[in-house]
């Protein structure tokens, strides 16, 4: 591609945009009444306009004057620090940072794979995998606490997408982590330098592990290159590929389980709801993807001409954009009832937790599937589950791009007895 700019991985600051200090999806929803668009300033001293109300970030993701190709389409790329904290994000080398025709190719080579009907006979691997970890915290002594995060979530979405991936059992755990890191925008800049570089070359140990071991699994169909009319990638596109899709299949779900199991826990009368038959678990999913979406704001797109949103704010050609897509479902816009409360029987759950437009999610049936397959057999096995905490809000997730509660501590079976 011309112009191709080669962006070393990033140094660290606190990725806040100003106007939004605040609690998750509710901090963007606070700033959706500030106008169409917020202009912040980014780590880096990068301004860029951010975007929460539903209805604009619908009509800028579906605009074909707005890009996400920063080679092509941001004139300030030269502006940028090196090593900004962003950059692991902004800067993939992958489908979601392509332009038109060529993000249709490029997402056209892994789409597929994760259509319902493709996703929907893994169900039976994802139970087992739920059915041991829950086993695990029922084994717990009364009264013995647990983290959700840690002891479900977490190694539950990471099996089932290095299992897509063929992660070899090794490079696991050691991914995760550095997934985890790469996305904590409160490193100090060493830090998040030594983590980006590592995650690049753990993931092309990946890359050349599947060549030498090549199997039925996504790398490998990456790495194939008889396919008709298709390239094969270059390493960077395959790395930043691997890389997007791991992050993205690994991180959404991994928030979307603990922020419902951490709403159902909340509010004990929707658990009662549900157990009765009012609810059910599509319906928690779908609220806590509204209330709580995974992903908060998703670095960067582009004006590729003058953009006029109405209310006095016109995004200039060349501006970059950050769209706050968990903040969309607190929009009162879209939500005027109650938008930032639980409640998953309201008829209205609508929310963009997945994005909108040609780059939707590719993964959303995936994550709907094991946060579904999650909680049910955690809530069904463990019926007197309830938090370690009541009362208390845990520490939310130090990151501009994902959304979560940094854990969720739980008893899985209470104390019985007064000794």
């Amino acid at each position: 591609m011309r112009g191709a700019r080669r962006v070393r991985p990033c140094r660290a600051r606190l990725p806040v945009p100003r106007p939004h200090r605040g609690r998750g999806a509710r901090g963007g929803r606070r700033a959706a009444g500030a106008g169409p668009a917020v202009l912040v300033e980014l780590p880096g001293r990068i301004r860029a306009w951010a975007v929460t109300r539903h209805s604009v970030i619908q009509a800028l993701t579906t605009d074909p004057r707005v890009s996400r190709d920063f080679r092509r389409h941001w004139p300030g790329i030269g502006e940028v620090p090196d090593g900004w904290v962003l950059g692991s994000v902004a800067f993939q080398d992958s489908l979601v940072n392509r332009y038109g025709e060529e993000h249709r190719a490029a997402r056209g080579r892994i789409a597929p794979s994760f259509l319902p009907r493709r996703v929907k006979p893994m169900r039976p691997q994802v139970q087992a995998t739920a059915d041991r970890l829950v086993a695990a915290l029922g084994a717990l002594a009364p009264g013995e606490r647990a983290d959700l995060r840690s002891a479900l979530a977490r190694p539950l979405t990471m099996t089932v997408i290095c299992d897509l991936f063929g992660v070899p059992d090794h490079l696991r755990e050691a991914l995760g982590a550095l997934i985890d890191r790469v996305l904590d925008s409160s490193l100090p800049e060493p830090d998040a330098l030594a983590a980006q570089t590592e995650l690049y070359e753990r993931l092309g140990e990946l890359a050349a592990h599947k060549r030498a071991h090549p199997g039925a699994d996504l790398t490998t169909d990456l790495l194939l290159s008889d396919r008709s009319g298709e390239q094969p990638l270059a390493e960077h596109e395959l790395v930043g590929t691997l890389f997007t899709m791991i992050a993205a299949g690994f991180e959404t779900a991994v928030n979307l389980i603990a922020s419902a199991a951490l709403e159902m826990l909340t509010h004990p009368e929707q658990l009662a709801r549900l157990r009765a038959g009012a609810i059910d678990w599509t319906d928690v999913i779908e609220e806590t993807l509204r209330l709580e979406g995974p992903v908060m704001y998703v670095p960067l797109r582009y004006a590729l001409e003058d953009i006029d949103l109405g209310e006095g704010v016109r995004i200039a050609k060349g501006d970059p954009i950050v769209v706050g897509f968990a903040a969309a479902g607190r929009d009162p816009g879209e939500h005027p009832d109650r938008p930032d409360e639980f409640d998953p029987g309201r008829a209205d759950k609508g929310h963009l937790a997945f994005g909108h437009g040609p780059h939707f999610c590719v993964g959303a049936p995936l994550a709907r599937l094991e946060a579904e397959v999650a909680l049910s057999t955690l809530f069904e096995r463990l019926p007197e589950l309830s938090l370690a905490a009541p009362g208390q809000r845990p520490a939310r997730l130090p990151s501009l791009v994902v959304n979560g509660p940094e854990a969720v501590e739980v008893v899985p079976r209470p104390r019985t007895g007064t000794g």
